[in-house]
């Protein structure tokens, strides 16, 4: 187990093509950290350069106290599982989980009949290190709950237990640090549920530094002790799960992580009576007394308004609170809950997710309140700084 640093690391590919622009990054000993982006935004080459399957073109990659940009990645004491598995066909569950430990014996060259003549003690040394990874093999297949499954071939398994064997190939070795790449991308959607719950029960058993890749933000949520979502080779933010929720950064951010994603209002703060108030040209929303001050260098200024799906919802309210008029396109029953897509005069698409008890119906123009003490407001453009954060 150990620190991995990522110090101003840069990779540029022919053409120029810039994959990761001077990122930095301190994954602390123990820690599961998640890397999460939309395609192309650079996280797997990251995590590859980690691994020493990609050259650095600037920067240092530390693991632990050395520096690795040199170092061969068989030497540098990681494991990494793939998104396709990666596993021998021709061997069994228990050779592909033991084949890493069985290339690093010291007396290997022993364990045969030769060595039981010649050199008796060596081939004992041999023969009680087969022992070890026997007994670590098997021990590890049964926390993973394939300990049923070692004499098995990979095509005779399914896909949730060929990854098993994957992580558990990676676990038996017990690295300074654990990589993974998208390694639930290839599972049906209920048994992806399953695996990420199983992923974070063994991090918790096992304490090994972990840095996990993958573009679907609610798994990031999940699994990650830190969520780092970067673009276009670029670290937008880092924090906890909750961090990167409540208090995005931009607004790409906000817009990339949360399902449905955050809905967007272009419009302008004013100020009446006292009050600040946002305008989309056609109605307009009281702000909350929290934001008042934040936001009153801004007044007269164009703004972009957040509100997250479950922030606004169909009620009756009274004249003069935070009430957007919305006219409703579509209703998404989803079992316990529904997502209804609707639009306003200035904005064509939004959603709003609600419980499932709420009946409205399409065509119909409701009021939707709005909780303006959790909206947010951000500075025009994609990539938009927020204004104010809900705290």
């Amino acid at each position: 187990m150990a620190d991995v640093q990522l110090s101003n690391i840069t990779k540029v590919y022919p053409g120029p093509v810039q994959a990761v622009d001077n990122v930095s990054l301190d994954i602390h000993d123990r820690e599961f950290v998640v890397l999460v982006g939309p395609s192309g935004c650079g996280k797997s080459t990251v995590l590859r350069m980690i691994a020493g399957l990609e050259d650095i073109t600037s920067g240092t990659i530390s693991i632990g106290a050395r520096v690795v940009n040199d170092v061969a990645p068989k030497d540098r004491d990681i494991a990494m599982v793939f998104q396709n598995y990666a596993l021998y066909p021709h061997m069994t569950v228990h050779k592909n989980m033991a084949f890493g430990l069985l290339l690093r014996r010291k007396h290997f060259v022993w364990d045969n009949p030769l060595g039981f003549l010649l050199a008796h003690g060596r081939w004992k040394q041999a023969r009680a290190e087969r022992r070890d990874i026997d007994t670590r093999v098997r021990a590890t297949a049964e926390t993973l709950g394939i300990g049923e499954l070692l004499q098995r071939h990979p095509r005779a398994l399914s896909g949730g237990q060929r990854q098993r064997v994957a992580v558990g190939r990676a676990i038996v070795r017990n690295p300074k640090a654990f990589l993974f790449d998208e390694p639930l991308s290839n599972l049906d959607a209920k048994l992806r549920i399953g695996m990420r719950a199983e992923l974070k029960r063994l991090h918790r058993q096992v304490q090994t530094t972990t840095v996990y890749v993958t573009h679907d933000q609610e798994e990031a949520m999940t699994l990650g002790d830190r969520v780092v979502v970067l673009k276009d080779g670029v670290i937008h933010q880092c924090g906890t799960p909750y961090e990167v929720y409540e208090q995005p950064i931009n607004r790409f951010v906000a817009g990339f992580v949360g399902t449905p994603p955050m809905n967007f209002l272009d419009g302008r703060l004013v100020r009446d009576g006292g009050n600040l108030y946002f305008t989309d040209g056609h109605q307009r929303l009281p702000l909350a007394a929290r934001h008042q001050a934040s936001l009153a260098a801004h007044v007269d200024q164009p703004v972009v308004l957040g509100i997250r799906p479950d922030v606004w919802r169909p009620a009756q309210a009274p004249p003069g609170s935070a009430v957007l008029n919305a006219e409703v396109q579509v209703v998404e029953p989803l079992g316990d809950r529904t997502d209804i897509h609707c639009r306003t005069a200035s904005h064509p698409h939004m959603v709003c997710r609600v419980d499932a008890r709420t009946r409205v119906t399409e065509g119909q123009t409701v009021p939707m309140a709005v909780e303006m003490e959790r909206v947010h407001f951000f500075a025009p453009g994609e990539n938009g700084a927020t204004l104010s954060l809900a705290r």
